[in-house]
């Protein structure tokens, strides 16, 4: 395939890569960068293109892996390495303390509003947090299953609208 024809085909296909570029960068600007590094690494590696292969896919997973690439830099770029004699890394996790605290605090209203459930949700809602399975809770407390599916599902919407405070906080 000559140059002027695969960019023909790349030109043809390019326009569903934009939508795929904004959900994995979430940014216009970010998306375009993408779009015209993926665009300029298909055109430099045409040769390695096979005839009858899916175009539009191997656009997609050059696109994903250079994202991947991007994001991988952009990572170890931003970690600082510590030159003294401890050689260990600042911004690493492993020896970080946090405050317990406020774990409590989040744990006590999490036990409140479980505890503030009706009895009739709150049994197979604990059954099912503690690793039951659907049937077993219906076995063991003599409803249906569907009724199972039901409270759980209620119990989940309360505890959703009473802790609505810690949806976005961790």
């Amino acid at each position: 395939m000559t140059a002027i024809e695969f960019t023909y085909h790349i030109s043809k296909v390019s326009k569903s890569l934009k939508p795929f570029a904004m959900r994995l960068t979430k940014d216009s600007e970010d998306a375009n960068d993408l779009l015209q590094d993926t665009l300029l690494k298909a055109f430099t590696n045409r040769d390695k293109y096979a005839d009858g292969t899916n175009l539009k896919a191997w656009l997609y997973t050059i696109m994903k892996n250079t994202f991947i690439t991007n994001y991988q830099r952009m990572v170890r770029k931003n970690t600082f390495i510590d030159t003294s004699d401890n050689l260990h890394y600042i911004n690493s996790f492993e020896n970080s303390t946090e405050n317990e605290a406020a774990g409590k605090f989040v744990m006590d209203d999490i036990n409140r509003a479980v505890n503030a459930l009706e009895e009739a949700y709150r049994t197979p809602f604990m059954l099912y947090y503690r690793g039951f399975k659907y049937h077993e809770i219906a076995d063991r407390l003599r409803i249906p299953i569907g009724t199972v599916k039901n409270r759980i599902h209620i119990a989940r919407k309360e505890l959703k609208d009473k802790l609505y405070v810690y949806a976005h906080a961790f």
